[in-house]
């Protein structure tokens, strides 16, 4: 898997990560559009994953205060799934943070994917809570 970033909307990078959301998230998930497109995409770093030139997972980095960046937006292809390929990107996503000086790399769960997370290292930090009515967790990961 080749893995692109692209900062902001102007890119197409962007493009290929809007197609995903849009088939995970509104058409698959049946998001409201106007809840997944945020109106916050320009100011955010946007990571694809490609497998043979196609766009097939997708994650968008927040830079918050305290040397913390936010996952969000992880979604991957219905017929891409089960092949590492968004365990591959989160990697790719830490060890960029990594390189920086973030310290700690948080992000909200949907509640079937608290395994996944786990799995690369994520703990569980709060309460259960709702987003777009799907059951959400919020997780961290320490970097040491």
């Amino acid at each position: 898997m080749e893995i692109r970033m692209a900062w902001g909307k102007l890119n197409p990078v962007y493009q290929d990560a809007l197609q995903i959301r849009k088939d995970v998230f509104i058409a698959e998930q049946g998001i409201d559009p106007q809840l997944e497109l945020d109106g916050t995409d320009e100011d955010k770093m946007h990571y694809v994953g490609y497998v043979d030139d196609q766009a097939v997972v997708t994650a968008r980095i927040d830079m918050l205060a305290g040397n913390r960046v936010k996952i969000q937006r992880v979604a991957t292809e219905k017929d891409a799934r089960h092949h590492g390929y968004a365990g591959g990107l989160i990697k790719q996503i830490i060890q960029d943070a990594k390189r920086s000086d973030v310290t700690r790399v948080e992000l909200d769960a949907q509640q079937t994917a608290l395994d996944f997370y786990k799995e690369l290292g994520f703990t569980v930090i709060g309460d259960v809570f709702e987003e777009a009515g799907i059951p959400h967790r919020t997780m961290r990961y320490t970097i040491a």
